[in-house]
């Protein structure tokens, strides 16, 4: 009997390994609620959408969640994977048949011979290779769905109509698993209906074949509510058997979570299954250790979400913009060999994020010269970045003797990243050390760097260097954030990146 490497169980307690998918997470979720755990953990925010996804699941019910791009439908739903424990199945096997199942559950492959488990013996499926995606588009056809006939088997001299020339696909290889359907109203109507059967009676039907299959799935499905509305209607009994769950954008404080936990340096260490070691391990230059002050993550969140707002858009950004922006950012202070982002970092990686993630209205495309589409999209970014400084909390700025404020950050303009100094500028330095006492509550520390860490706690082991940028940055801010109140008048800020408000998309 071959046995794969031992794979731990889930939470979901002891459990027959015949038990049905819908036991199995039910109990696992129940079982996470008894602990006082959090069900979903993987998704941040959406608390009455998860719940409502939970009580889908504790219920045997499908759940189909509607939202616009890159809100974290995916990874819900691959999430539901955590919570299975491992299952055994007959070695090989397409259909993933339980090894103790009558020969009339069984696949054609395993029901061909007397004995499939001595035949091909058995071996452990973990829980996290129990999902099937079907990816809804204009080509899904029942090919896709359900499966293909074996061109070879039959040129080989087996009938058509015999089930084993038929190769099960995405709903078969979903069997004692989930099933994930993105983007459901892409696919057309006709083909959507063949998993009516799946759903009322837990079981395929191939008429050709005269064959009824049963398989044991959890299905999730998605759709953005422009494609929920307006590509390929999603038939009403079909609607009937799921459960509508709108997934909403993320709160700001959220948001700003998610892009720090979903930044290159953090992910990169959780992209391979459990089973598979990468042939190359990178070293420890690879590591990302470039400092994003709080200050900066704040900025570039505001006007990630500064997009979703704005009338000259429509597409708006999606969560992965705001991850993507921040990536961008860390890496433009890397491209210069530093260890800590300023707002021009952030302006630069906001711009590469959101080219191909937002689009302008059509009255600001200009099809016969694609680069001027490309530069207005460029001054909207800029334009939000303003909008972004503008509603910026600046309570480090309250009290401070705004003369005094304006003659030291004159004297700061004319001077370079590398010549700017603490010493002798009471007001900017006052404003200074209460920015990075503020680093504490306005990040989480666990997902700070060692810079970071170091910056939150006014460590004296910090180098000159880093210290130097961690100034400069909070300054090219303090001036940003004066001149938006009115506290200073116009600066000469040849040194300095200053937002400009877009009145024209010329």
């Amino acid at each position: 009997m071959s046995m794969s490497r031992s794979h731990p169980r889930p939470d979901s307690g002891s459990l027959e390994e015949s038990t049905s998918i819908v036991y199995q997470l039910r109990c696992a979720i129940l079982n996470r609620i008894k602990a006082g755990q959090d069900v979903l953990p993987e998704i941040q925010g959406r608390e009455e959408a998860k719940k409502d996804v939970a009580r889908s699941l504790l219920s045997g019910a499908h759940p189909y969640l509607v939202s616009e791009e890159g809100t974290g439908k995916t990874r819900l739903a691959r999430s539901l994977t955590a919570l299975l424990p491992p299952i055994s199945r007959i070695a090989g096997c397409p259909y993933n048949d339980d090894p103790r199942w009558p020969a009339w559950m069984l696949c054609p492959r395993c029901r061909e011979v007397e004995n499939p488990v001595k035949v091909f013996g058995t071996e452990l499926l973990p829980g996290i290779r129990r999902f099937s995606r079907i990816q809804g588009n204009e080509y899904t056809n029942e090919a896709k769905m359900l499966g293909l006939k074996d061109i070879q088997a039959i040129a080989q001299g087996r009938s058509p109509s015999d089930p084993t020339v038929f190769t099960g696909t995405g709903v078969f290889r979903a069997n004692r698993g989930v099933l994930f359907v993105d983007e459901l109203p892409a696919i057309r109507t006709n083909v959507q209906v063949l998993l009516h059967p799946l759903l009322e009676e837990n079981k395929v039907i191939l008429e050709e074949y005269n064959w009824q299959y049963p398989l044991d799935i959890v299905l999730i499905a998605t759709g953005n509510p422009r494609g929920f509305s307006h590509v390929h209607e999603v038939p009403r009994p079909l609607l009937d058997r799921l459960e509508l769950i709108y997934m909403d954008m993320p709160e700001e404080a959220e948001e700003r979570d998610i892009m720090l936990r979903e930044r290159f340096g953090i992910k990169a260490n959780h992209i391979y299954e459990e089973d598979f070691i990468p042939d190359f391990q990178a070293d420890a230059n690879a590591t990302r250790t470039v400092a994003a002050p709080w200050w900066i993550v704040d900025l570039v969140n505001r006007t990630v979400r500064h997009s979703r707002t704005c009338p000259r858009l429509e597409k708006r950004a999606s969560i992965r913009a705001s991850t993507r922006s921040l990536d961008h950012t860390y890496a433009s202070a890397e491209l210069e060999n530093r260890q800590v982002v300023n707002l021009k970092d952030a302006f630069d990686g906001l711009k590469l994020a959101l080219r191909g993630r937002i689009s302008l209205g059509p009255e600001f495309l200009d099809m016969d010269e694609p680069r001027k589409s490309f530069m207005r999209a460029d001054l909207l970014v800029e334009d939000l970045l303003w909008n972004a400084l503008e509603d910026f909390p600046a309570d480090f700025l309250d009290g401070c003797d705004e003369k005094k404020l304006e003659k030291e950050l004159a004297v700061m303009a004319t001077m370079g990243r590398e010549q700017v100094m603490s010493d002798g500028f009471e007001e900017i330095g006052a404003i200074y050390n209460r920015m990075r006492m503020a680093a504490s509550d306005k990040g989480n520390p666990d997902f700070f760097c060692e810079v970071e860490r170091g910056f939150a706690s006014g460590s004296t082991n910090l180098t000159d260097a880093v210290q130097q940028e961690y100034y400069w940055s909070a300054l090219e801010l303090i001036a940003n954030l004066a001149m938006h109140r009115r506290m200073v008048g116009s600066l000469d800020h040849s040194s300095f990146l200053i937002p400009r408000k877009t009145t024209e998309m010329k």
